[in-house]
């Protein structure tokens, strides 16, 4: 048999009065504790589900600021790639100008007095064939003339004796056979050397009466220039980041993607150059079919520096196209950071506590509380007077 107690009504009121305070008091609590005011959809489901849609979108915006990040020092590291091939392409430039500036010169006295005969003198003017039929009753002079009128200009002449002939030519001058040196009154050269103004065309050793300077001058700066190619190659495939490379191949395989929001609705594409010598159209310096290259030619050298000038337009044009597409990537990788910022305080604006007013609602619970018990003792106080009768 079950059996009832029976509480006074001020009793009772006092006693849910002292419940509503220990829910309330226990609510304040798990807020101080999370610093939450709404920790789950059974709090307000409006807010709770309004603040998880603002987190998971800062999340995906998160994820995304790696990527543009990368994108960012990628795009960083063309550029600066871009800055160190222009040093190299100035270094270039200051070679093919000191070429340029490289006098090449033949000089010499024939070691015998010329001698009339009838023979055909082959020689090379910088790589350039050029033929003379001489006579046996031409007299010194109208060979030289005739040497002269094939040569193009005026480089050989006759010594004081007025019996030798005297070979001064501001270019490299090269006797194709040992015959046509003899013919001369110039001394026989050493060893031949085939092919070197390209198939067919050879030379004879150069004669002991000649002197030839600039051409291996010239021919040491075409082999530093063909060297300063070869870093301009080297550099340009090291200027990559992340396993990208916007500098060292132009086809359309090479670009960057970056995506500027969680739907790839917003994002940019910087498509990559080829920077390497050869992108550049910048060509090393060989013998080349004619065997007129090592810088051998003033026309060739000049072209060298015109295709130079044309490299680093190419270079600025790349410089500042990297430039823009940097600059947009880095004003929307600061969008999204202050976006993030947005969501993540909206989010809070929704759930989290004010822990300075929660703390304020401990104080006045605990307050409440104690007020609640003395309130329930005065309740009591009638029965305990019974009591005290009873005994």
């Amino acid at each position: 048999m079950s059996s009832n107690i029976t509480l006074s009504s001020a009793t009772r009121q006092n006693l849910l009065s002292l419940q509503d305070t220990a829910a309330l008091t226990s609510t304040t609590q798990n807020r101080l504790a999370t610093g939450l005011k709404v920790s789950s959809a059974l709090d307000s489901p409006v807010n709770f589900f309004t603040a998880q849609a603002f987190t998971s979108r800062s999340g995906d915006l998160g994820a995304l600021l790696d990527s543009i990040s990368n994108g960012v020092q990628t795009i960083q590291a063309a550029n600066q790639g871009i800055t160190s091939i222009q040093k190299l392409i100035d270094s270039a430039k200051s070679t093919a100008s000191q070429a340029l500036s490289t006098q090449v010169t033949t000089t010499g006295t024939a070691s015998t007095d010329f001698a009339g005969s009838a023979s055909t003198v082959a020689f090379y003017v910088n790589g350039t064939a050029k033929t003379t039929t001489l006579l046996a009753t031409d007299t010194i002079d109208t060979a030289i003339t005739k040497l002269n009128t094939s040569a193009g200009s005026t480089m050989f002449s006759k010594d004081t004796s007025g019996k030798r002939i005297v070979l001064n030519a501001s270019s490299d001058i090269e006797f194709k056979d040992t015959a046509s040196q003899t013919a001369l009154g110039f001394a026989t050269g050493g060893t031949a050397t085939t092919d070197k103004y390209g198939t067919g065309n050879s030379t004879a050793g150069q004669s002991a009466d000649l002197t030839v300077s600039g051409v291996d001058t010239r021919k040491k700066l075409a082999d530093q220039f063909n060297s300063l190619l070869t870093q301009i190659t080297q550099l340009a495939k090291d200027a990559s980041f992340n396993g990208i490379n916007l500098i060292s191949n132009g086809d359309t395989s090479n670009k960057l993607h970056i995506a500027f929001n969680e739907k790839d609705t917003a994002n940019l594409d910087v498509q990559g150059q080829d920077l390497t010598a050869v992108g550049l159209k910048l060509n090393a310096i060989t013998s080349g079919t004619s065997g007129t290259g090592n810088f051998l030619l003033d026309a060739d050298v000049k072209t060298t520096l015109t295709s130079l000038g044309a490299a680093s337009d190419t270079l600025r044009s790349a410089s500042s196209t990297f430039g823009s597409n940097l600059s947009v990537v880095q004003n929307r990788q600061d969008f999204t950071k202050r976006l993030v910022n947005i969501l993540d305080t909206g989010a809070a604006n929704l759930t989290n506590a004010d822990l300075n007013e929660e703390a304020a609602n401990s104080q006045a619970l605990t307050t409440r509380q104690s007020l609640g018990i003395s309130a329930l003792s005065l309740a009591n106080q009638a029965q305990q007077g019974i009591l005290q009768l009873l005994r």
